[in-house]
């Protein structure tokens, strides 16, 4: 097994470690030059903190490698869940601080559209909804190459239904509440059903077919589009009497 620091960074020899735990779900896999080695997915919506390294090792072994062997680790930035960001992206630093490897962020966005470009088809625009679970959606557009084409933007379905022109296909896990909106005004669209929920298998196959940074730089920050939802402590003074 070579050394972390002197690991392949040729993208068609380096083998990538990627995870995702940014929604109701938690999945890692293992890649090299955007053949995925090994993968495992999960519909988990709570319980991606004691799930997520066991499944690491799971996907490490079934490919047949150890951290030593990689040359980067891949993580998703988000939109998505509060807590499932926090905790994939404070695994995949922990990771990369303790093996020397350099850190890859890619949003849900980007994995999403990824993974819906092949089912579409000439003319339709690719649109990427994730339901924020608060009532909106966290929308971005993408052309047929998988490449963002506005900047991401946050509104109800009803008011991203009537501001949307032409043939569609919807992916990420608002595609439905999206589309109802759309057949409630007289429109129609597609949903690619293999494009739900963010898959580090996708993710894998993107980032080890991407140049690497250099290990030890700042790490990607999280894209949340909203911020949490907190409870601001009552000011002092001001308890049960």
């Amino acid at each position: 097994m070579s050394d972390p620091g002197s690991a392949p960074r040729d993208s068609a020899a380096a083998i990538l470690l990627a995870f995702d735990c940014s929604g109701p779900s938690c999945s890692a896999a293992v890649a090299r030059g955007g053949r995925v080695l090994a993968a495992a997915f999960e519909t988990r919506p709570r319980g991606q903190g004691e799930r997520l390294l066991p499944m690491v090792g799971e996907v490490l072994a079934e490919a047949g490698c150890g951290y030593a062997d990689l040359a980067g680790i891949a993580v998703t930035l988000g939109p998505g869940s509060f807590t499932g960001l926090r905790i994939g992206l404070a695994t995949a630093r922990a990771l990369a601080l303790a093996t020397g490897l350099p850190l890859v962020g890619r949003t849900s966005f980007a994995v999403l559209a990824a993974a819906a470009a092949p089912a579409r088809v000439p003319g339709e625009r690719l649109l990427v909804a994730i339901d924020s679970q608060r009532g909106d959606l966290f929308l971005q557009g993408f052309d047929a190459q998988a490449s963002a084409t506005e900047a991401p933007w946050a509104c109800a379905a009803r008011e991203a239904a009537a501001r949307l022109e032409g043939p569609l296909l919807l992916a990420g896990s608002g595609a439905g509440r999206l589309a109802e909106a759309l057949a409630a005004q007289g429109r129609s669209c597609r949903i690619a059903e293999a494009a739900q929920l963010p898959d580090a298998a996708v993710l894998a196959r993107l980032a080890s077919l991407a140049p690497l940074p250099p290990a030890g730089g700042p790490p990607p920050a999280a894209l949340y589009l909203r911020p949490p939802d907190t409870t601001q402590p009552a000011p002092p003074g001001r308890g049960a009497r």
